[in-house]
């Protein structure tokens, strides 16, 4: 029951994040910084798509993803479609991987260290939607100070 709800809302705002790429009217502004914003919509997209397939399909779903968590935030210019696929190719990846898991297994130990200490899956998974909605606001709220 549990991964369903997690599917369900990582699949909701990995959508809403298309959305938000797509709704930027200059494709340019998705790389653009200003001022103290430090980081670009793209930037964050890629650190989620980074993330995501890390944490969710290489741990969970035995992907052979590899991350570059410094390129996610140095590499500039990704085309939008291109963003557009790779959050797509993600919401595929949470879909396999969390359908492999039962409820029972969130309450095992988290694979691999991430914070001062182990963790639940069913707590690390939970974090992750948190993470991907804190970056979500930002990005929505990036593009709507850059286009104004």
């Amino acid at each position: 029951m549990l991964t369903n709800i997690l599917v369900s809302l990582f699949e909701r705002d990995l959508k809403k994040l298309i959305t938000e790429i797509e709704l930027y009217e200059n494709e340019s502004n998705i790389w653009r910084i200003e001022k103290k914003i430090l980081n670009s919509a793209g930037n964050l997209t890629l650190h989620l798509i980074g993330n995501l397939n890390t944490y969710i399909g290489k741990e969970i779903g035995k992907t052979n993803y590899v991350r570059n968590r410094d390129l996610e935030f140095l590499e500039k210019n990704v085309p939008r479609k291109d963003l557009i696929t790779k959050i797509e190719d993600t919401i595929e990846t949470i879909r396999l991987a969390l359908s492999q898991i039962a409820d029972e297994e969130l309450d095992s130990e988290y694979p691999i260290l991430v914070f001062s200490k182990k963790t639940s899956t069913e707590f690390f998974l939970i974090h992750l939607t948190t993470h991907l909605a804190y970056h979500l606001g930002q990005i929505n709220y990036h593009r709507r100070l850059i286009e104004s």
